[in-house]
């Protein structure tokens, strides 16, 4: 692992049954997250991803590449354009630092409308 290194992309496909999951997994009941109806009521087109859905699918990006023992030490994410169902978002990493056996991981997210997420994710792989 050498800064500068790439991680291949994840697609994950957004799908109304993702988004209600994790929400309902976060014990996130907002109804943007679950009622199609609420949600355009209130300005969207759809229901959309919650903030702790993406950071869990980021954290699990990070650990699929990394592997089991990989052990997430900070994740700092910002969100951008809505995961609607029916979007696939391409994750992709590029590792900036790498001090020992801890590195610093960053992190977009981009769906069909922009970019979802950006952030920093900082990981220990023990030896």
């Amino acid at each position: 692992m050498n800064a500068g290194d790439r991680i291949p992309p994840l697609e994950i496909p957004v799908t109304r049954t993702l988004i209600v999951a994790g929400a309902i997994a976060s014990r996130d009941y907002q109804d943007v997250h679950h009622d199609p109806e609420l949600a355009r009521r209130k300005g969207s087109p759809d229901i959309f991803m919650n903030i702790l859905t993406t950071n869990g699918l980021v954290g699990r990006y990070i650990t699929d590449h990394f592997g089991p023992r990989a052990e997430l030490r900070r994740v700092a994410i910002r969100l951008g354009a809505p995961n609607h169902p029916g979007d696939t978002m391409v994750l992709t990493g590029t590792v900036e630092q790498v001090d020992g056996d801890t590195a610093t991981v960053r992190v977009v997210g981009a769906n069909g409308i922009g970019t979802h997420v950006t952030g920093t994710v900082t990981v220990r792989i023990p030896a």
